[in-house]
């Protein structure tokens, strides 16, 4: 190896980039849009499929404890507002926002910028080009060029180069534009949407500025934690306001639990108005309201129905829905194993009362009252029908320990196989169906007979009386005449076996003889203590019917008797010591109203109108250059090079140029 080859040089490395250089680049790749959208995309089917922003109690039900879990800690009850989403939106929003920065100067250049310093060489390496000499001078040619040119509407400049001269020509510059007012339309889009997100509360929430309410308790109460000022940007909420009453906050749903809104405005419901098509179910319902600016004073009276929504200075008040706004009911509540007498008792729906009970203090909690309970019943030829089962009250009874019942109470009896039934239904959570209890309405009407048997069966005179007399009529059906201590143990067994029936209805009786009996004769034992049974009720039932001075029973006091036994054997499942006949009611209606600020709207169309403006330049509008160069000859002709680029549409800019080229070089002698 020579010296000369040892000393020669290495080419020196490259500089290194920048970290504010690589983190453009990185943030205007083209790669992490597409992956952004790809989960914003994901994260739309999920919120569309998933119904978002319901209570979590709603989800617990729906999925189970494990999955609930694992749905929460991923966002995906309320998607939109999730912190990963309004992250991935935010980060989106940002890496367009530098593909604009990167790219936008140097497509406003191309717009402006003609290249009339364009090489030779450059213009003969486009696809596009043809090169020929003619004998006309410079200025035929390019005279000739730019009318053609101008007449298919392009923008033409010239200069002067000394030893030739070039001369371009342009059209459809804004499609470059397109580019700009598609990703700038994005990303007003992206900022308008994330205005319209509950962003800010989730912000608030997770700086511990704002503090989510879980606790069912009346608005007056909600501590300046959970409460938000007119702050807030934007919000959707609902809130019920009573016929005659107003209200100027709102119920934002937030995780678990809620925080209240202070509106800028009250809103006073007049008058609510509900249509009810001729079988009771409801066709429209309207409020009449008066909305009055708390600050300036400005008062608005209008009625709002369903789909026709009022605007107040920006705000959507729309009509949701409808519900009890507080109704006045009056109660009978029987004991179920005690006196017979009822007690008088009024309360209004959402109310909370203690009561004293035989089996100790109940706490009665009135959820709601609807005046129509419509459900579908078998008709003719297999068709079902629509029926009205009337008024109904659904209430909690809850115990010392806070475990509660759930029961719905019909005023109106309903017939089931002919005979006439008052309906209480009981459930112990929530998303289980209804167990009813079929009280028979008695000879005279109302639930009185039904009481005093029910009380009979729990009065100790009444159950000795009853057993002794069967006792005395067994033992002289057997002829074994008056045995004191034999009386005595048929008499206690009797009683026993009412007791049993009183405690526990049938299964008890029968358990009892599955504990007591051996196995091979328990079936002739439990028809025998079914026979006693059934013996012992109907002198239970005698001794009631003479409290009413009926002592020659009718056909229609047995056909009660035969309803109520075995209402009376279901009674221990009912799970109350008492039982809520509703006797009157006032129906006070409220209305359900939902409230909506979008500031971000404006922005949101705004941005849409930039997206399809910007689509249509790109996909509709093609960015055309021509370029002729002309050099002259010495003879007093022209060297002619014609060139062109189109960034769109090449089978089409084919043609075109085809017919450009023709038309010019067809009048230039070569």
């Amino acid at each position: 190896m020579s010296q000369a080859a040892t000393l020669t040089p290495r080419p020196s490395p490259r500089a290194p980039q920048s970290t504010s250089r690589i983190l453009l680049e990185f943030l205007g790749s083209m790669n992490l849009a597409v992956t952004l959208l790809v989960v914003v995309g994901i994260a739309a089917i999920i919120g569309t499929v998933l119904k978002q922003d319901q209570p979590y109690s709603d989800y617990l039900l729906r999925f189970g404890p494990y999955w609930f879990k694992v749905f929460r800690d991923l966002g995906l009850y309320d998607v939109y507002s999730a912190t990963w989403f309004v992250f991935i939106m935010s980060f989106l929003v940002v890496s367009t926002s530098v593909c604009v920065y990167r790219n936008g100067p140097r497509m406003l250049r191309e717009m402006r910028q003609y290249r009339l310093k364009v090489q030779a060489k450059s213009l003969r390496l486009m696809r596009h080009h043809v090169e020929q000499e003619t004998i006309v001078d410079v200025s035929g040619v390019e005279a000739r060029a730019k009318r053609l040119l101008e007449n298919h509407g392009y923008r033409v400049r010239e200069q002067d180069h000394g030893d030739h001269r070039v001369l371009a020509a342009m059209r459809g510059r804004f499609n470059r534009f397109g580019y700009l007012l598609t990703h700038i339309g994005i990303v007003v889009i992206l900022i308008g949407g994330m205005l319209d997100s509950n962003m800010f509360l989730k912000m608030a929430v997770a700086l511990g500025k704002l503090k989510v309410e879980t606790q069912d308790i009346p608005v007056s109460q909600v501590p300046a934690s959970s409460r938000i000022g007119t702050w807030n940007p934007s919000y959707r909420g609902n809130v019920s306001i009573p016929e005659g009453s107003s209200a100027n906050v709102l119920f934002l749903q937030l995780k678990d639990g809620y925080v209240v809104q202070q509106l800028p405005f009250t809103v006073a419901v007049k008058k609510f108005t509900v249509k009810h098509y001729i079988t009771g179910q409801p066709k429209d319902f309207e409020s009449e309201v008066v909305v009055q600016d708390t600050k300036t004073g400005k008062t608005v009276h209008d009625v709002i129905r369903v789909n026709h929504p009022l605007d107040f200075d920006g705000d959507k008040i729309f009509q949701a829905s409808f519900g009890d706004g507080g109704s006045k009911l009056q109660f009978n509540i029987w004991s179920l194993v005690g006196t017979s007498k009822p007690l008088d008792f009024k309360g209004t729906v959402f109310g909370k009362y203690a009561l004293d009970t035989q089996d100790g203090k109940r706490q009665l909690e009135i959820d709601n009252f609807r005046m129509y309970n419509i459900e579908q019943v078998p008709g003719q030829n297999g068709e079902t029908k629509p029926r009205d089962l009337g008024p109904s009250v659904t209430f909690k009874l809850r115990n010392a320990q806070g475990v509660a019942n759930e029961y719905v109470n019909y005023l109106v009896p309903q017939q089931v196989d002919g005979t006439s039934y008052f309906l209480s239904g009981v459930r112990t959570e929530p998303n289980q169906p209804y167990r009813y209890l079929h009280v028979p309405m008695g000879p005279n009407g109302g639930v009185k007979r039904f009481m005093q048997f029910a009380e009979a069966l729990h009065s100790k005179p009444i159950l000795d009386d009853v057993a002794a007399n069967m006792a005395s009529t067994t033992l002289k059906a057997m002829g074994s005449g008056e045995n004191a201590s034999t009386h005595d143990k048929i008499e206690a067994s009797i009683k026993r076996i009412l007791q049993l029936f009183a405690q526990g209805g049938y299964p008890s009786v029968v358990e009892s003889v599955r504990e007591r009996v051996p196995a091979d004769r328990q079936k002739e034992a439990a028809d025998a203590f079914l026979k006693v049974l059934n013996a012992g009720l109907e002198g239970v039932y005698r001794r009631v019917l003479a409290q009413d001075g009926v002592t020659a029973p009718t056909q229609k006091d047995w056909n009660f008797f035969q309803a109520a036994v075995p209402s009376l054997s279901v009674l221990p499942l009912y799970g109350s010591p008492v039982y809520l006949q509703m006797t009157d009611f006032k129906q006070i209606q409220a209305a359900g109203l939902q409230i909506t600020r979008y500031p971000g709207a404006t922005v949101v169309y705004i941005g849409a109108l930039m997206l399809l403006s910007g689509i249509f330049l790109m996909f509709f509008v093609s960015h055309r250059r021509f370029w002729l160069r002309t050099e002259p000859r010495g003879d007093g002709g022209t060297r002619v090079l014609f060139a062109g680029t189109s960034n769109r549409n090449m089978m089409e800019f084919d043609n075109h140029f085809t017919e450009l080229k023709d038309a010019l070089f067809s009048k230039l002698r070569p």
